[in-house]
């Protein structure tokens, strides 16, 4: 490898390299790169050492960014995205204000579970979502359509109308063609007392007969015609395209945990490629059913503390955690193009510069206990957004209360952020709403997001009695302000799946 050539076919490492510090010679080649070239060569990252500077991390982002998005064919500029609206639907509080009231406040959303009796069941706590009709946040005529709807789509529907109100935007005109959807969820468990009926008619004291089944076309039969579209999980970002009129780009990510961190980072890469001017992206999840429960129950995940109080179960990066809280809700960020939004007046609330995706390989129910696959989304992130790891004040992690996640989360972290991982804030909001599954990583960019707008970071409540494997500040049990510009929120999932965004103040 000689002269310029030597960046010939470099991959990722390479042009995250030349993004980070332009070197001193001939072609600009430092030791830092030939390694990351090495590295790359390899077929991963290794050990990853802090990354180093940008230039002028700490002024204003350009209004277009050459080559921001790093190699993959998405032209020599990308536009600006900003967050310009917000809508909510968590256990902690119903729209913007609400919800991110009760995250500062640290208010639990947690509580014994009502939407069924769990009186017999070995899981009796949850986030839950009392009493929720989207219908009020839906334009007139397509309110009807929330009766086939099924409960995580009546979530996300009802987000988007949060949204689409709180950004100002008026789908009407706006061009239905720029203007997309990309929602992230999961696994859609399916009603039981409507499922019940069917494997009824087709069980006896033999088992069961598959012939029994009843016709769907007999007048007497349970199966109405529109029933399987209430499990199918592209229906949550059908419903929201079909209410807003979105006829642009429109994606379903399926991706565990990272779902709704999924979803948002692709909508950003939409905005900023000009593949759309305006995406609603977010997440919706609902698995608060008892088959389901007994599921995550049977994998070991969940919480099953009967001396805490339900509250106080939820308890990311603790000693005494043993397994997350599940719950439900829905969040839908708009995110449009900067100028855009600024010509219309709508309402900023952060910019999102840069989106990070890998994966462990490693184990389908068990993080990399090294963290080396959390390190290496969250390295993308940074690389894509051309933000130095000194930069980030606070991250909204992902903090599940597993014992094994927030171990790897505090190592991925370290792995990037080295020595000075104990001087960036972090924080967990599922210590106060439980785990969404497919929609936390959506919530937790909405909080992100408001937290740079208002400068305030929730706390991880709960934390009195730190982990000495969870070694950083998690900003315990109590909110605070401070001036920070560049902010993570990250997600990592079932499988292997890892995520992270990058978001600035703006």
């Amino acid at each position: 490898m000689s002269g310029c050539n030597g960046y010939a076919g470099a991959g990722r490492a390479t042009w995250f390299a030349r993004a980070v510090r332009p070197g001193p010679g001939d072609c600009g080649v430092t030791e830092r790169e030939l390694e990351l070239q090495r590295l790359d060569k390899l077929g991963g990252w290794g050990d990853l050492t802090p990354v180093g500077r940008v230039s002028g991390a700490g002024g204003g982002t350009p209004r277009l960014r050459e080559d921001a998005a790093g190699p993959g064919g998405r032209g020599s500029a990308m536009r600006r995205v900003v967050v310009s609206g917000v809508g909510v639907v968590a256990p902690n509080g119903v729209g913007r204000e609400a919800f991110w009231q009760g995250c500062v406040d640290g208010h639990s959303g947690v509580g014994p579970i009502r939407s069924f009796d769990a009186s017999n069941h070995p899981i009796r706590v949850a986030g839950e979502v009392h009493d929720f009709d989207p219908a009020p946040f839906l334009p007139e005529k397509f309110r009807k359509s929330v009766k086939v709807m099924g409960r995580a789509a009546r979530f996300g529907v009802g987000a988007a109308g949060l949204a689409v109100a709180d950004s100002g935007l008026d789908p009407d005109r706006t061009d239905p063609d720029r203007l997309g959807v990309v929602m992230g969820t999961g696994l859609v468990p399916m009603d039981l007392g409507e499922l019940a009926p069917l494997l009824a008619r087709a069980c006896d004291e033999t088992g069961f007969d598959a012939t029994r089944l009843p016709d769907p076309a007999r007048p007497d039969s349970p199966l109405y015609p529109l029933w399987l579209l209430k499990y199918l999980p592209n229906m949550v970002a059908a419903h929201v395209s079909m209410a807003f009129d979105c006829r642009g780009p429109n994606n379903t990510v399926v991706t565990a945990c990272v779902a709704g961190t999924q979803a948002v980072g692709e909508a950003y890469r939409l905005v900023a490629r000009g593949d759309a001017d305006v995406m609603l992206a977010g997440g919706a999840d609902s698995r608060i059913d008892p088959l389901m429960l007994l599921a995550y129950t049977a994998l070991g995940t969940l919480s099953k503390r009967a001396d805490l109080a339900p509250e106080e179960r939820s308890r990311p990066f603790d000693r005494l955690r043993d397994g997350f809280v599940i719950s439900e809700g829905a969040a839908v960020l708009v995110l449009e193009e900067y100028e855009r939004a600024k010509a219309r007046g709508a309402p900023i609330y952060a910019e999102v510069l840069g989106w990070g995706s890998s994966f462990d390989a490693y184990s389908v129910t068990k993080p990399d206990p090294d963290g080396r696959g959390g390190a290496r989304a969250i390295a993308a992130a940074l690389t894509e957004a051309r933000v130095d790891h000194r930069d980030v004040g606070y991250i909204n992690a992902h903090g599940t209360s597993t014992k094994l996640n927030d171990a790897m989360e505090t190592a991925a972290v370290k792995r990037v952020f080295g020595d000075g991982a104990k001087e960036v804030q972090l924080s967990s909001i599922k210590s106060m709403i439980g785990h969404s599954i497919g929609a936390s990583g959506a919530i937790e960019a909405a909080a992100l997001a408001l937290s740079l707008h208002t400068q305030v970071y929730p706390p991880t409540i709960n934390l009195t009695n730190p982990d000495p494997a969870c070694d950083l500040d998690y900003i315990p049990n109590t909110a605070r302000q401070g001036r920070v510009r560049y902010g993570l929120s990250t997600s990592f999932g079932f499988g292997g799946q890892n995520g992270a965004l990058v978001m600035a103040a703006v």
